[in-house]
């Protein structure tokens, strides 16, 4: 399987997979029809499967021309099917869909938004996972429809995943994240190392992205929001529930910077 991160939007990522062996090619969260076709085209690729993490329209505004131009059928959660162009079939939590030799497999992540899938390839090796806007590289989505005991929850689930999974998120907010971080977990050496890497991967204007799970359990407050160095950077106790102290980190990541 090879896997194509492609830039659009500004700061969006859509990633298209493709398997040589069958001709196979999905795109997940085409926000751009032109770029996603011109490199299909480039490619030599025929798409076959799109899929969205979720119904806001940098996810999903060529959904429609790309299935005009190649017939494919395009995959949401079912929860979510009505506000989402052009949905064809729909997912919930567990149902798998071949691409090629291999299953990619819909995972329940609501926070975000209601209706959030994540897509996980875990016969790959190493897994992989397309988590849209519920995590980002030291970050998470904003709480636009869900509430933080939910979100929480959904960030616990993909915490469950093993350490090598590579984690493609949908926008490269690193860097403003990495200023973040710092601020709340000072003492973090594996944060202080993450953040320099980073740094030196945009000053020579490479993705961040993607980047490995073991890393994001290490240097990701938003998912340490169960530790005592995080409860005590946000002025709560030891006994504090752990959704409770994410609540409080999202409610400062909102007031330091928007996204």
């Amino acid at each position: 399987m090879e896997v194509l991160q492609l830039p659009v939007l500004g700061d969006n990522y859509s990633y298209l997979l493709h398997d040589p062996d069958s001709g196979d090619t999905a795109v997940i969260d085409p926000g751009d029809a032109d770029a996603v076709a011109e490199t299909l085209r480039r490619r030599q690729w025929r798409l076959t499967h799109i899929f969205n993490t979720h119904h806001h329209s940098d996810h999903t505004a060529g959904n429609l021309s790309l299935r005009e131009a190649f017939g494919c059928d395009i995959y949401a959660a079912s929860s979510e099917a009505g506000r989402i162009p052009g949905v064809t079939r729909t997912l919930v939590d567990g149902q798998s869909v071949s691409i090629g030799s291999l299953q990619i497999q819909a995972m329940e992540v609501p926070g975000h938004t209601l209706g959030h899938l994540a897509y996980y390839m875990q016969t790959r090796i190493p897994p992989l996972l397309f988590c849209g806007d519920t995590l980002f590289s030291l970050g998470c989505g904003r709480l636009f429809e869900g509430d933080a005991h939910t979100m929480w929850h959904s960030l616990s689930r993909l915490c469950s995943l093993p350490d090598e999974t590579i984690v493609y998120c949908a926008h490269e907010y690193t860097l403003g994240n990495a200023a973040f971080a710092v601020q709340i977990d000072p003492g973090n050496k594996a944060l202080e190392a993450y953040s320099h890497r980073i740094r030196q991967l945009r000053e020579c204007g490479m993705p961040s992205v993607p980047s490995m799970l073991g890393d994001e359990k290490a240097c990701n407050p938003f998912l340490r929001a169960d530790q005592p160095a995080i409860k005590a950077a946000v002025d709560m106790t030891e006994d504090t529930e752990a959704w409770e102290v994410f609540a409080r980190l999202r409610q400062l990541k909102d007031s330091f910077r928007q996204c």
